[in-house]
């Protein structure tokens, strides 16, 4: 999304201060960031870091659960405490550093231990747009995960031990209009033009300064008349093609040039992938309820106008690429797009008024440019539906998958269980891997660990310098190693709020020592 400069007198000193994210996640996307709200219980140095990261961008507010005073070990790790706040609550200090990043952003903290709160008042983390945790106990998380799961908050529990660290995310369903994707095929409509840009495009006269676009449908016509009304599909088909543009040059022309480069990424669009079909073909899509998210209504709308008014073709996005063109001939065929993509909206976004009314639900409940954004993005649409935290921890649960991936020699998924084991350790002997006795304790963790293992029905150990690594640590954090999870883990939360960008899918393992990373669907 293109913005003005950051000096361009219109901007708001707002707009300014955030200029370069809102070229990222537009305006719409920072008007989300700055309405929500994040909880997070444990203000450990990765939790300061995960923070920051929202922090800095413009979180609307931001709350942190932790019963704990600040420690000397504390002060060492995490860089949003100093000597002088040994001794005092973790959460007020930590609170009131970090919102001197952002005075735009209201911080409030909960002195009081998460354990606490589950049981006296566990509706306060569902008040919450997204609850992030670290360093919780297996029983506190398995309570939590199971709370925010029936309630449908998004939650990220995150781990930094020495040099390792984790991101899970927990999430019911999520849906994304803006995906973003890498590449994305053009919709031109070149083979099955519209009536308006069938016009446009015969009216128009080769010349030197039309748009590639014009002089590759003029070949094109050419081309399909030569072989009896059928398009150009295979290799040879396009080469032929690109051969008779270059023979209709009678000069070093770029828009000529430009056709030649276009042929194969300029036919084929506007149907829907098989991603979106299978968005169409969901449950939810088929059927609408009073309580259903408005993404599923205009999905429907869509998927209703496809079938029965566009012929199986999705509705224009009205964007061109870039062509080397004069600029009266570029803006009248990019009003024809426009034009076009603006009127299949619009239809859409009729059905889209129609549905409510049947659901009983108001009318305003779906905006005009919501229908829009929409109808621009949808070849990108995308819907994640996770798993449950909380599941992990079933004897039986993904052990196939963490099998054949313990199987795979460098898997980071050996990570994933020593990080398991720590926990299940702290819970069975009361005390941390390493803190006492690095070597006695490492035997005891490996040993825990293939108890783990062994409930899977996994016969695979893990390698006795993990379990060392994990041990030496003593549950330390490493700044450094935190920095960069917090970071990650910043920019996942940030993708949920905006629903923007695909989120990691479901585990994120980070090995600092081979600087690898990994994911894995848990």
């Amino acid at each position: 999304m293109s913005s003005p400069s950051p000096k361009s007198p219109e901007l708001s000193e707002k707009d300014k201060k955030y200029d370069r994210q809102i070229r990222l996640w537009g305006e719409h996307g920072q008007r989300l960031l700055e309405t929500a709200n994040v909880c997070l219980i444990n203000a450990s140095a990765l939790g300061s870091e995960i923070l920051k990261g929202v922090v800095l961008p413009g979180i609307g507010g931001f709350t942190i659960v932790d019963g704990r005073i600040v420690t000397e070990e504390d002060v060492g790790s995490d860089f949003f405490l100093d000597t002088q706040s040994i001794g005092q609550s973790k959460a007020k200090c930590c609170k009131e550093l970090l919102q001197e990043l952002n005075p735009d952003v209201r911080g409030d903290y909960v002195d009081e231990s998460v354990e606490s709160l589950l049981e006296s008042r566990p509706d306060f983390f569902t008040t919450f747009k997204i609850v992030v945790a670290t360093s919780l106990s297996e029983k506190t998380l398995i309570a939590l995960s199971k709370l925010l799961w029936e309630r449908q908050v998004p939650f990220f529990y995150c781990r930094s031990l020495g040099m390792f660290g984790s991101i899970r995310l927990q999430i019911k369903e999520h849906r994304i209009v803006e995906s973003h994707p890498d590449s994305r095929q053009s919709d031109l409509r070149l083979e099955n033009p519209f009536p308006t840009l069938k016009q446009h495009l015969d009216a128009t006269n080769l010349t030197p300064k039309v748009p590639w676009l014009v002089v590759l449908y003029k070949y094109l016509q050419k081309w399909i008349e030569k072989h009896n009304g059928k398009f150009p599909r295979t290799y040879q088909d396009k080469e032929e093609l690109r051969i008779m543009i270059r023979e209709g040059m009678t000069a070093d022309e770029e828009n000529y040039e430009e056709a030649i480069r276009a042929v194969n990424s300029s036919f084929g669009g506007g149907k829907p992938p098989t991603a979106l079909q299978n968005i169409f073909d969901d449950k939810s899509c088929n059927e609408l309820n009073k309580n259903c998210n408005p993404f599923w209504i205009i999905v429907r709308a869509v998927r209703d106008f496809i079938q029965s008014e566009n012929n199986g073709y999705l509705p224009l996005a009205g964007v061109l690429p870039d062509m080397t063109a004069d600029t009266e001939s570029y803006i009248n065929l990019q009003n024809v797009y426009r034009q076009q993509a603006m009127q299949d909206a619009d239809n859409i976004f009729r059905r889209t008024q129609q549905l409510l009314r049947s659901l009983g639900l108001e009318e305003d409940l779906i905006q005009e440019e919501d229908v829009h954004l929409f109808c621009r993005e949808v070849s990108g649409l995308a819907v994640f539906r996770g798993t449950k935290i909380s599941d992990e921890y079933e004897k039986s649960y993904k052990s196939v998958h963490i099998a054949q991936e313990l199987r795979s020699p460098g898997s980071l998924i050996e990570h994933y269980v020593a990080l398991r084991a720590f926990e299940r350790f702290q819970t069975e002997l009361g005390h941390t891997p390493g803190e006492c006795n690095v070597e006695t304790d490492t035997a005891k963790l490996k040993s825990v660990a293939s108890k783990i293992l062994s409930e899977w029905g996994i016969a695979e150990t893990l390698s006795d310098d993990l379990v060392h690594e994990i041990c030496r640590f003593g549950g330390a954090e490493i700044h450094s190693v935190s920095a960069f999870v917090g970071g990650c883990a910043a920019h996942e939360i940030i993708k949920i709020i905006t629903e923007q960008y695909k989120p990691v899918n479901n585990t994120f393992i980070y090995n600092a020592i081979t600087s690898e990373s990994a994911c894995f669907k848990l």
